[in-house]
């Protein structure tokens, strides 16, 4: 691939991430390796749309412009997809800063043309200054971060983490865009696994491709003071339970939960053993761990029941559909600059 050859798309929803939205764009514009065009996708949101766009009117290679399909991260990573030029494309969360080597080490991923997907290593950043000494490190996951259990270096992956991933526009090409009705929709409940859904759905399509996690492709994620605490933790558990469920829904539960048994049979029960052994040493937060793992566990279960019985009476409410083109309004119209 040519060195300026990827196209990052950042999906935003909210004015209360102004700060956030501005640090990330100025990191990927910090990038050693320089993005060939930064796409900001605005979700319905037509004060932030137009605030953007006079924000980056006159800054060369970013763009605005607004979600083209229904309300949803989904849909606003296939407009920015859509919109694109380059042919990697790489999301970057908006509350999140990539470090100044980001999108070379997903570059050098590429190298290998049976190389469809990269990925990277997502870091928390506590709004509290410090992880909460309860907060275990394999449920990372769940503030957006990589977590504990996950192979370190170069590796072969069943999927990518979609805060910090790329893809190749062939990717689409042949498996279709993100399916909508799975991840987030804003503020509402935190759902995700579109990505997981993906990469699933890519492989089926094309055997042969090989889906990448480098840990040198470093973000810094922040989490804001509300995630630090445990009723999010299990909110955000039992979303997951649910998106599993329909991932498994679309690509089958023996693919759609071949990490998440490994996760839960090898890593999990180490992680409640360190933190028991904590515990008996009178370290801080050791019981804390131990049993946030346990209920987490547990709530994620709970989550998965409830949404596959929801699933198989109501049928998947997710739909994947191939990437189009979208018509980006000019910018007198005050969409794109």
């Amino acid at each position: 691939m040519s060195t300026r050859d990827i196209s990052v798309v950042i999906c935003v929803y909210t004015e209360d991430r102004w700060e956030d939205i501005l640090a990330a764009v100025s990191s990927v514009r910090a990038q050693s390796l320089p993005a060939l065009e930064t796409l900001l996708v605005v979700d319905h949101h037509t004060v932030l749309l137009e605030r953007l766009a006079g924000e980056y009117r006159k800054t060369e290679g970013v763009r605005v412009l607004a979600n083209a399909g229904p309300r949803g991260l989904s849909a606003g990573r296939n407009t920015g997809i859509a919109a694109s030029h380059g042919g990697v494309i790489a999301f970057l969360d908006d509350d999140a800063v990539a470090e100044r080597d980001w999108l070379r080490h997903f570059a050098e991923g590429y190298t290998d043309p049976r190389v469809m997907a990269v990925g990277g290593r997502t870091m928390p950043v506590w709004a509290s200054g410090r992880r909460p000494a309860w907060f275990p490190e394999e449920f990372d996951w769940v503030v957006g971060c990589t977590y504990k259990g996950l192979p370190p270096g170069r590796v072969r992956v069943r999927n990518v983490l979609g805060g910090n991933a790329s893809f190749r526009r062939t990717a689409f090409d042949a498996a279709g865009g993100f399916a909508t009705g799975i991840g987030r929709d804003g503020d509402r409940r935190p759902l995700g696994c579109e990505e997981t859904e993906l990469c699933i759905r890519l492989t089926r399509a094309r055997p042969e491709a090989v889906l990448l996690i480098d840990d040198r492709a470093v973000i810094h994620h922040r989490v804001p003071a509300v995630r630090e605490r445990f009723g999010y933790f299990r909110t955000r558990a039992y979303a997951e339970g649910l998106s599993k469920a329909l991932v498994a829904r679309s690509v089958g539960a023996g693919k759609g939960l071949e990490s998440e048994r490994r996760y839960s049979t090898r890593v999990l029960p180490v992680g409640v053993l360190r933190g028991l052994r904590d515990a008996a040493l009178a370290r801080p937060g050791g019981a804390g761990r131990a049993g946030a793992i346990v209920a987490g566990v547990l709530t994620a279960a709970g989550g998965y029941v409830v949404g596959s019985v929801r699933a198989r009476r109501s049928g998947a409410v997710f739909s994947v559909v191939p990437v189009a083109a979208v018509e980006v309004v000019p910018d007198d119209e005050g969409a794109a600059a």
